[in-house]
């Protein structure tokens, strides 16, 4: 079994408040878990309402199949009609039992 995650910090450059904030973080979220089936978490900079990093985790037993979807869900959120700038991204993949 192979366990990917991915930690994705974002700015949020037109962002002017923690509401407006947790309004584009939410539908990032919601739109990536239901489009790859993974899971994602704001993980960091809670209070920094210009700052976001998300936590994404992918489970599969081929390790080509969990970096391929992290590396989509990296384009999406890039790609995305989002209101973000991705700043860093890092990506990796663990081999469990």
């Amino acid at each position: 079994m192979n366990v990917g995650v991915c930690k994705i910090r974002l700015r949020l450059p037109e962002n002017v408040s923690l509401k407006g904030k947790r309004q584009v973080l939410k539908s990032i979220i919601t739109r990536v878990e239901n489009k790859f089936n993974v899971s994602v978490a704001e993980v960091d900079d809670h209070d920094l309402w210009q700052l976001a990093t998300l936590g994404i985790g992918c489970v599969s037993n081929d390790k080509r199949h969990t970096n391929e979807v992290l590396s989509k869900v990296v384009d999406f959120i890039v790609n995305g009609r989002f209101e973000v700038e991705m700043l860093d991204y890092e990506i990796e993949i663990m081999s469990v039992f």
